[in-house]
């Protein structure tokens, strides 16, 4: 990490006003407006830096709220002192790496998770810099971040092995049992029995299939590894495709209603993930709302933030008449796992929906429909990628 306290020397403080001996009061309020470089307040995570006597000569607010010290009774102290550190086996942490009088080789310690006093666990990583390789220690520079990120990150990996478990284990049991039988007890079952039994070992299949292809889109829109294939699309007939595929599996054709305002503008978007987007919203209205789905396909002119000529989009609107979603879970209908009042599926769908969408550099939204029901919309940018241009 590379802060630059505007140009303050190596023993300079990083709290302005603190009450602290002379040869540790340099700061001047006034540099931190002078443009020279971040200060260290604005930092998110904690950072503690100590000169070559090992005391303590910036301690900013982000440290001073991680470790519950004020910035006053740690500056000028001795490192050890002002951020007493142990490692989950009770041992003292300074005593333990010794970064000054250490391997001269040595540049710092990788993060790992550490107990400040009262057992509260932090993460620390530290850098040891030297004016030149193998010399002394000058500066030893300490970031600190809470726990708390990384234990949400954690709950939700276990939420979604859970839910993976739970989801798979049921079609694989039921593929098993299917299977198990055919063989031991082929000639005892009529053709009909036999094509119940494959049928509804293929659905299975297909529905493992699914999540695991739920499971990669999830792995790569985390990671940002989404990729957007672009090419000319038809969002008018892709809607009616879709109507249609839903109307041969059973559903009433008077169910539908669908709404384009011509002309539409050229929209460059990836085929396969896009009808990914109007399968997801279209079977969760079918399945979640009541009376008419109105699918709406307009054009759609976007003013941006900055100063500039407005930009051309496709909106799409997906939207029912059933109860709709409370006021109070529409912040979470994006979010892992979240279902309807109808229990059923993983609860991953509308996640990866807002992930494709925003992959295309679109925005998605919910509310609630005229008709009261839940209403969806999305709108996508249009226009020849710059690449193609």
């Amino acid at each position: 990490m590379d802060v630059r306290t505007s140009g303050a020397r190596s023993s300079d403080t990083c709290a302005p006003g603190a009450r602290l001996p002379a040869e540790y009061a340099r700061w001047e309020p006034d540099e931190a407006a002078a443009g020279l470089g971040v200060h260290p307040d604005d930092l998110p995570d904690g950072l503690v830096i100590a000169d070559e006597t090992g005391r303590v000569t910036c301690f900013n607010a982000a440290a001073a709220r991680i470790t519950a010290t004020r910035q006053a009774d740690a500056l000028g102290r001795k490192l050890e002192r002002a951020l007493p550190l142990e490692d989950l086996e009770g041992r003292r942490w300074w005593a333990l790496t010794d970064p000054y009088g250490g391997l001269a080789t040595r540049v710092g310690q990788p993060e790992r998770n550490l107990l400040l006093p009262g057992g509260r666990e932090v993460l620390v990583s530290a850098r040891y810099v030297r004016e030149r390789p193998t010399g002394p220690v000058r500066r030893v520079v300490v970031s600190l971040r809470g726990t708390e990120a990384r234990r949400r990150t954690e709950r939700s990996h276990a939420e979604l092995i859970a839910t993976v478990a739970h989801e798979l284990r049921s079609p694989l049991t039921s593929v098993k049992g299917f299977t198990a039988t055919l063989l031991a007890k082929w000639e005892r079952f009529t053709d009909d029995q036999k094509r119940l039994m494959l049928e509804t070992v293929d659905a299975d299949a297909n529905r493992v299939t699914r999540l695991i292809a739920e499971l990669l889109d999830i792995s790569r829109i985390d990671s940002g590894r989404l990729e957007v294939r672009r090419q000319p699309v038809d969002i008018a007939a892709a809607v009616r495709r879709h109507v249609q595929a839903l109307t041969a599996s059973g559903h009433s054709s008077e169910r539908f209603l669908i709404k384009v305002r011509e002309p539409l503008p050229g929209l460059w978007a990836d085929p396969d993930k896009v009808d990914q987007v109007l399968g997801n919203l279209l079977e969760n209205a079918v399945r979640h709302g009541e009376g008419t789905v109105t699918i709406e396909v307009a054009p759609e002119l976007v003013k941006p933030a900055a100063e500039g000529p407005p930009v051309e989009r496709t909106a799409v609107t997906v939207s029912d008449e059933g109860p709709g979603i409370p006021e109070e879970s529409m912040s979470r209908v994006f979010t892992r796992f979240w279902r309807g009042s109808k229990r059923g599926g993983t609860g991953l769908g509308l996640y990866i929906v807002k992930g494709i969408v925003e992959a295309h550099g679109g925005t998605i939204t919910v509310g609630r429909a005229h008709g009261g029901g839940a209403e969806f919309r999305f709108t996508l940018p249009v226009g020849t990628p710059a690449y193609l241009a």
